[in-house]
């Protein structure tokens, strides 16, 4: 009667070490739940908009590519699309700037605020005081704008009637050095203008 039990702890742990063999290639229930999942390296201007921003416009960028020749964008101003080899030095800027040189910085995570050159000199001054010494911030008049002030990241854009409105914090916040190219530069670059 004693083969009995000596028999079965024999089979009882045979199998534990089995399952245990068994148990390391294959994940439980409560591992696959934690498991990594695959993070895709491509910019997605609609991911940070988990909670919308009222008015937000998202669009699919379609070419990154650099170019020297001027480009035709299908939103005015740009969101983003093939671009000068240059970026602009992000900061204020009383004269326009080159859309192409814009764009490259808008994909280092800049926020491009445009304005209308004929906006009030205060809405000017309260635009200054709201982007100066801010990373990441381009402001400058854009003419033929219809709009007030639009503010453009990669693949989003805000326009507004008020330059107050304080959904161009809630902008500025969500999309300023967020952008396909994570940590690129901003605080360097060209500075040039255009022509008046």
């Amino acid at each position: 009667m004693s083969f009995w039990p000596q028999y079965c702890v024999r089979i009882v742990g045979l199998c534990a070490l089995v399952a245990m063999i068994v148990g390391c290639g294959t994940a439980t229930a409560d591992q696959a739940a934690v498991a990594p999942t695959t993070v895709s390296d491509i910019f997605d201007p609609g991911v940070p908009n988990a909670t919308p921003i009222p008015g937000v416009e998202t669009f699919p960028v379609a070419s990154s590519k650099h170019t020297t020749e001027p480009v035709d964008y299908p939103q005015d101003p740009p969101v983003g699309g093939p671009h000068d080899p240059s970026w602009q030095r992000c900061g204020v800027y009383v004269a326009p700037i080159k859309p192409e040189h814009a764009v490259h910085s808008m994909e280092h995570g800049a926020v491009w605020i445009t304005y209308s050159p004929d906006l009030p000199a205060a809405d000017v001054e309260y635009l200054t005081g709201v982007v100066s010494g801010k990373r990441y911030i381009l402001l400058s008049p854009y003419p033929g704008l219809t709009d007030p002030v639009v503010a453009s990241a990669w693949g989003a854009q805000l326009r507004l009637s008020d330059p107050k409105d304080p959904r161009l914090a809630e902008f500025i916040a969500r999309y300023a050095g967020n952008g396909p190219e994570p940590g690129a530069n901003c605080d360097s670059g060209v500075e040039s203008t255009l022509p008046g």
